[in-house]
């Protein structure tokens, strides 16, 4: 299980000066400390970006590549920042990570080709058409299927997809109904498409809104586990959430035939 940092976002307030101002001194701090953390890959998340979008992303992306090598997912609906990000990134180890499409008709008009083009990766959300997530199986189901025959007329090979099925905010009504829907779908990945498929979930998602860190990292702790025996491949996560990143390492000592060493905790 990868562990990505979701910390360098625009709902941080200073993380958004930063960008405003193109100051990389912040930036740069954020991503030394995720990396400290035990960040295994940095997710950019400057929101849509409206007003000088390829300046700004071609920015962020500079500012991250300056103190660190790990793997990027840029994360933005803003096809020209996305593009500029890629173009920024040509260099990079390897091609970021595209976070991502949905059945949104902007996204798979203008975010989805640009797969193809930079022959990258691409994080495809079990959303309808409308953003809205589908509560129960048999719905979650059908978007998936939707949502692939899209990537495949966009002539895309199979590695390059990552589902994410989209954990929704516990607080949320059918939340929780939502999420153990998912569970079911993630196991069923590899007979619904016909193959080993990679998946990625925002645990962070899991416990939006206004509640105590402690609290926070309870639930994300306890829910971990079970993504993860359902085939979680990459976590989403606060990376400074200590216990939450503790119990990832953990999941993936224990689900990863070979001998165990404590050293990897």
């Amino acid at each position: 299980m990868l562990l990505i940092a979701d910390n360098l976002q625009i709902t941080n307030p200073v993380i958004a000066t930063a960008i405003d101002k193109l100051d990389p001194a912040p930036i740069q701090e954020m991503v030394k400390n995720c990396e400290s953390a035990g960040a295994q890959a940095i997710d950019i998340n400057p929101g849509p970006l409206t007003r000088d979008p390829e300046k700004k992303m071609t920015f962020l992306v500079e500012a991250v590549q300056s103190v660190s090598r790990l793997p990027l997912l840029l994360d933005t609906s803003n096809p020209k920042a996305m593009e500029a990000g890629l173009m920024a990134a040509i260099n990079h180890p390897e091609p970021p990570i595209i976070n991502g499409f949905s059945l949104e008709p902007q996204k798979l008009e203008y975010i989805l080709p640009l797969t193809k083009k930079y022959h990258t990766r691409i994080i495809g959300y079990l959303l309808y058409p409308n953003s809205n997530v589908p509560i129960d199986e048999a719905d979650c189901i059908s978007v998936l299927l939707d949502l692939y025959g899209q990537f495949q007329a966009a002539g895309l090979e199979n590695d390059q997809l990552i589902i994410d099925p989209v954990v929704a905010p516990v607080i949320w009504e059918d939340g929780i109904r939502h999420n153990i829907s998912i569970l079911s779908v993630m196991r069923q990945l590899p007979d619904l498409l016909g193959f080993s498929v990679k998946t990625i979930a925002g645990i962070s998602n899991l416990t939006t809104g206004k509640i105590p860190k402690d609290k926070k990292q309870i639930l994300e702790q306890s829910f971990l586990p079970v993504l993860a025996s359902s085939g979680l491949s990459l976590a989403l996560l606060n990376v400074f959430h200590s216990q939450t990143t503790q119990t990832a390492r953990a999941c993936e000592a224990l689900l990863t035939p070979g001998i165990f060493s404590w050293a990897t905790l």
